[in-house]
């Protein structure tokens, strides 16, 4: 019977590393790219209409405020900034601020989240409202081309925008609810900012779509 010495095992081959593929990164990734498909589909649909039916928009789109436009997309762009440094927050695993409200270099992820959250509602809240002063000139969903193109690229885009806003609650929420703030819970809300950071980017194309070329 052979003998296994000290030798044969320091100069045994390594068993190979593999290197894995993150599972959460890659389905953000194909989800976000569906997202991007869908979103390509409404530009479609607003171009076309505008297309045919040049004369609608050249009289509808005088009626748009596109100061106050303006303003709750400057809002929204900066929500993202805001959830940015949330991301900044959870990936050195600081959930809650370490001190005063006003050290904002102290904040952590529920705070930044928080706000990127109020700012988000801020802008939907100025969507709905530019919703009523539309209506109440008289331009709706099914008023003419230029109203449904309007609505449903828009409209769309504010259900993400919820969507977001929810997401933004869940994350703080967990956040408050585990014990040990860990690398998942960081990764949720890395996840969540990708999504953010999507909706944002759509909306500055709509915002350029609707508001500048008219």
């Amino acid at each position: 019977m052979g003998v296994v010495t000290s030798t044969s095992l320091t100069h045994s081959p390594a068993a190979p590393v593999i290197n894995r593929p993150n599972v959460v990164a890659i389905g953000t990734i194909v989800w976000l790219g569906s997202e991007v498909m869908f979103f390509a589909g409404l530009f479609a649909i607003y171009f076309t209409l505008r297309g045919t039916s040049p004369e609608v928009w050249a009289a509808e789109t005088a009626v748009l405020n596109v100061p106050f436009a303006l303003t709750i997309t400057i809002i929204l762009v900066l929500s993202s900034v805001t959830a940015q440094f949330g991301v900044f927050a959870a990936e050195r695993l600081q959930p809650r601020r370490t001190g005063s409200i006003w050290q904002l270099s102290k904040w952590g992820l529920v705070e930044w989240f928080f706000l990127s959250y109020v700012m988000g509602a801020m802008f939907v809240t100025g969507q709905v409202f530019e919703y009523a002063t539309l209506v109440s000139e008289y331009i709706g969903l099914s008023s003419n081309q230029y109203g449904s193109a309007f609505y449903i690229t828009t409209g769309f885009h504010g259900l993400h925008v919820l969507g977001g806003l929810i997401a933004f609650l869940l994350i703080i929420g967990r956040a408050y609810a585990v014990k040990n703030f860990g690398h998942k819970e960081a990764t949720s809300a890395i996840v969540v900012s990708y999504y953010w950071h999507f909706v944002d980017v759509v909306w500055i194309g709509l915002f350029l779509v609707i508001y500048v070329l008219k």
